[in-house]
């Protein structure tokens, strides 16, 4: 079996991003298969574990908790909208327009009880309601504006900046980038959006999307390891991920990155899942962690297809 074969022998959140991505089928083919994913597989299974009040496991960004848990569930309401969104379940249809809906009038965030779509106060979570909002057709101009204004001078965010941290964070400037790039694509965006994306992007750029600035080392062994979902968590494979869907210039500030994707392909031609985010799931998505991953191959393959033009 080819590689392409196997990604295809999968659930339909993966094959239509292979016949988008890989090869390159006609639009009306990828559109029906994509249409698929709401009633299908993994899709339809996460829509159909929305409960009557919009809520996913009875929280927005936490279920119910009556004891701090080890690991921090990842079953609650914007964790599972980002899932849907990363499957590429089409927005358009009147199963997910219902789901949306419902979130729009019962989910409220933890931290304030506000709503879902009007967003929190960490740029991390926030980037997240942006890109899932712009997604599914929801009005996020206010949080946008809202990280603009909250931009550090290095060119990134970071969640203790209201701490006093005038630093950026890789994980919460990816978070932001790939919210603001979905307003963008959404055709919401603003030279003021993009220019802020752009110098977010210097940032992860600048470090080589892997290393400090100021040293050159890399300090989280965690952005070496390629994981699906990816969460919150920041690694080199998801910004790759981002600058191709972003239409970036190949830059040779990525090619040591780009080097470390090829370094891991299988024998088979397979990437490996790495690195899973330990926490309560609806499900699993693969075999797990060292077993080949179709959502590393996939991302693994359209990166290098989009390095090399």
């Amino acid at each position: 079996m080819t590689v392409i074969d196997w990604l295809l022998d999968s659930d339909p959140a993966i094959r239509w991003q292979v016949m988008r991505d890989l090869t390159n089928e006609p639009e009306d083919a990828v559109a029906t298969e994509r249409a698929r994913i709401a009633d299908e597989g993994w899709g339809g299974r996460l829509l159909s574990l929305q409960h009557e009040d919009g809520q996913w496991a009875g929280g927005t960004y936490f279920p119910p908790l009556t004891e701090v848990p080890k690991d921090q569930p990842w079953t609650a309401t914007a964790w599972t909208l980002q899932l849907l969104r990363q499957f590429g379940v089409d927005p358009s249809t009147e199963r997910v327009r219902s789901a949306v809906a419902l979130v729009r009038k019962g989910s409220r965030w933890e931290y304030d009880g506000s709503a879902f779509f009007d967003g929190e106060v960490e740029p991390c979570i926030n980037g997240m309601t942006v890109g899932i909002g712009a997604y599914f057709g929801e009005d996020v101009h206010g949080l946008v504006d809202r990280l603009l204004s909250e931009q550090l001078e290095d060119g990134g965010w970071n969640c203790e900046a209201e701490n006093g941290s005038t630093r950026s964070s890789f994980n919460t400037t990816i978070a932001v980038l790939e919210g603001l790039l979905e307003f963008e694509q959404a055709a919401a965006g603003s030279p003021e959006v993009m220019a802020a994306r752009e110098r977010a992007q210097e940032y992860l750029l600048d470090r080589h999307l892997m290393r400090r600035l100021s040293t050159g080392e890399v300090p989280n062994e965690g952005w070496l390891q390629f994981s699906f979902p990816t969460r919150w968590y920041y690694d080199v494979l998801r910004a790759l991920d981002y600058l191709r869907s972003a239409g970036a210039v190949p830059d040779e500030r990525a090619k040591e990155a780009i080097e470390l994707v090829e370094s891991k392909r299988g024998t088979e031609g397979r990437w490996l899942l790495e690195n899973t985010h330990p926490g309560a799931v609806h499900f699993e998505l693969e075999e797990g962690d060292g077993k080949p991953s179709r959502w590393n191959t996939l991302r693994a393959m359209r990166v290098l297809d989009w390095y090399r033009g």
